[in-house]
């Protein structure tokens, strides 16, 4: 019998390598060394884990199955993506002991096993883990699988490392979705299912009602997420300025489901009885793309897009600013495949719809923008729509690209805009503007200043976009409203321009969401950044009525791997699954801004005051969703049934049964 001593991925393990003979009972992992046991767990995704986990009673009876899952850990949150350990074996002893603390029940305890979990309390864990891991894989990675059902056979949801936004979670300007519970017959993991909460009033919420939820609030839909193997593996929330919103959530096996807001065809549900184009409050399959097998979605405010596997790209709903690329400006209330000759032969990877825009990158690292370039949210030049040049007004402009909507500075007395003769003509064009248009705002076109340059990421948001290359840089262009764009100063931008804060700081950026008027990032080293309109406390930075021009740390006591911008809130998702709130949206009347205090006050450096600024450090920065972990197994909510009455009183008679009536008819008439 000898003895080893070796370090794997920060994790220090004493084995002893024993050279007897075992029984045909034991289980052939007692054989092999702890340090080779942990570097081959390393080289496993968390579905195989699960499935060693499953069928393996050594982790069940033994407690090396803790420093064996902790060298897993460590290989998931230190690789060539991020490195969100500074100190590995520290840290990840401190994450492990937050996330399973000892002596105290986990999610799971609710199963089958709970006379197990009583008798052996190494069970719960190995139970738990395999949950945890498939949660960094899809939300450090990205690397999460579809089912293929005629081949029985599981394929790469997208290519690992790639940037797409709702992988977990995904804002609006109204409403907020997130992965949640799923796991109830431990068939699935956690995170399969969904959860919503804010304004609901037109039915984006899924709850079956038009109600607002001022906490989430799992969706009740069956089969999805809870007792069979369909899970949802990304969520898109859309919406707009102007009272609209809908969601859409991708399954597991590539199956897309909507609802929300319908008037524009932007559910893909098509005409209903009476051509009308009604709302859903109940997740509904896309029939239209029921027989192709969708990898990403993305859903704008007034249209969506989806992937196919295939890599060809399909859209729908309002396409009045070309933002379908279609070539015109129909509506498309079916999904309808994107064939312009400059994209057909591309293999579409991401796709990202803002409002009024769409971005795709291909797997070849090119960016395609179509759709209203007015902003310079495209980061091209464009040709200018097509008009009728019957009207006079249309023929004196000769700019392509309009000025930038008045401030609060050019109001009247009575609260009126006082519009330009300039901006006047600009409605008088956009009133006479055609379906059929030849302007390339309305086509898939290359972004040419970015050539060169492989991108593996986009976010469209309201007047600005956001694009990563390989190397970790962002680039942003669009509108200077808010100081959304980074670059310290307030002017537009209408080609791509790489955010020098995060150069000069040796910052690499792992995932990112633009918003409205506002961005944030998160870095390779699960730091979040946010830059652009602060007041509310919206990107976590404090409750500011200043714009914050430079990117801005924001104070967490916890590393995060995903961001999600809206309106007037974000969300950030931690390392350990819990949901953090930056901002809040105003439901049943009440305002806009963060809704609850923050509990502990968080530290604030004296680099993030700016010259002048007055500091609430109670105020503004992100708060913890109570009770919430994205990766927790729960089972699925039952909804209340009720028990309709068996008669009707009528005054001094009831309503009885047919057999009685005709009894007591045949009685009076005999």
């Amino acid at each position: 019998e000898g003895t080893t001593t070796s370090n794997t991925q920060g994790i220090t393990t004493n084995s002893k390598t024993t050279t007897t003979t075992t029984n045909n009972d034991d289980c052939l992992l007692t054989m092999v060394p702890l340090d080779a046991l942990c570097n081959l767990m390393t080289f496993l995704p968390a579905k195989s884990l699960a499935a060693m986990v499953m069928t393996c009673r050594y982790f069940h009876s033994s407690p090396v199955e803790e420093t064996c899952f902790q060298a897993h850990l460590c290989s998931r949150l230190n690789n060539s993506a991020v490195q969100l350990l500074q100190n590995e074996e520290q840290d990840v002893k401190e994450l492990w002991a937050s996330i399973f603390p000892s002596n105290t029940a986990t999610a799971t305890d609710y199963t089958n096993n709970n006379k197990n979990n009583k008798k052996n309390k190494h069970t719960r864990i190995p139970q738990t883990y395999p949950t945890y891991a498939q949660f960094l894989e899809e939300s450090v990675t990205g690397c999460t699988f579809v089912r293929c059902i005629q081949q029985q056979e599981e394929w790469p949801l997208l290519p690992p490392f790639a940037k797409v936004n709702g992988k977990i979670a995904s804002v609006s300007p109204e409403h907020t979705l997130c992965r949640m519970g799923g796991g109830g017959g431990t068939r699935t993991s956690g995170g399969s299912g969904c959860a919503s909460w804010g304004v609901g009033k037109r039915g984006q919420l899924g709850h079956g009602s038009r109600n607002c939820e001022a906490s989430p609030t799992q969706i009740l839909r069956a089969g999805i997420g809870y007792y069979n193997t369909t899970r949802v593996v990304q969520v898109s929330a859309g919406g707009g300025l102007v009272r609209v919103a809908h969601s859409l959530l991708l399954t597991q096996d590539g199956r897309v489901f909507s609802f929300g807001t319908g008037h524009y065809g932007q559910l893909g549900h098509g005409f209903q009885s009476g051509k009308q184009l009604p709302d859903e409050t109940r997740p509904r399959i896309i029939d239209a793309l029921a027989k192709k097998r969708i990898v990403c979605i993305s859903a704008g405010e007034l249209h969506s897009a989806a992937i196919c596997e295939d890599g060809s790209l399909y859209t729908w709903g309002d396409s009045f600013c070309g933002q379908c690329g279609h070539g015109d400006k129909r509506p498309q209330l079916l999904p309808k495949k994107v064939a312009h000759t400059n994209i057909k032969h591309e293999t579409c990877m991401t796709v990202s719809c803002g409002n009024r825009h769409t971005i795709v990158v291909t797997e070849e690292g090119d960016v395609f923008t179509f759709g209203l370039g007015h902003y310079g949210v495209l980061g091209r030049l464009y040709t200018p729509f097509d008009y009728d040049n019957t009207n006079t007004a249309a023929t004196t402009a000769t700019s392509s690209i309009a000025p930038p909507p008045p401030d609060a500075s050019g109001m009247d007395g009575g609260g009126f805009f006082q519009m330009t003769q300039e901006q006047m003509e600009h409605l008088d064009l956009l009133a006479n503007c055609t379906l059929d248009d030849s302007s390339d705002q309305c086509i898939p076109v290359v972004v040419d200043s970015l050539s060169g340059i492989h991108i593996v990421g986009a976010s469209a948001g309201h007047r600005h976009s956001l694009v990563l290359d390989r190397s970790g840089l962002l680039y942003s262009f669009g509108t200077y409203l808010g100081g959304a764009l980074g670059h310290g100063n307030l002017e537009k931008q209408d080609y791509p321009m790489c955010i020098q804060f995060f150069v000069e700081n040796q910052i690499r950026i792992a995932q990112f969401s633009a918003g409205v008027d506002i961005s944030m990032a998160v870095s390779t080293e699960g730091d979040v950044y946010g830059w652009g309109k602060s007041k509310g406390g919206r990107i976590g930075v404090g409750n500011k009525d200043v714009d914050v021009l430079l990117p801005r740390h924001v104070p967490l006591d916890t590393k995060a791997v995903d961001v999600e911008c809206g309106y007037v809130h974000s969300v950030i998702v931690s390392v350990d699954g819990s949901i953090l709130i930056c901002g809040g949206v105003g439901i049943n009347g009440s305002d806009d801004g963060q809704q609850q205090q923050q509990q502990q006050q968080q530290p604030i450096e004296e680099s993030d005051i700016a010259e002048g600024e007055v500091m609430n450090n109670n105020e503004g920065f992100p708060v913890k969703v109570p009770d919430f972990i994205v990766w927790h197994c729960l089972p699925e909510p039952k909804s209340k049934a009720t028990t309709g009455e068996r008669w009707k009183k009528y005054g001094k008679y009831e309503l009885q049964g047919r057999s009685k009536a005709l009894a007591e008819t045949a009685r009076w008439n005999g």
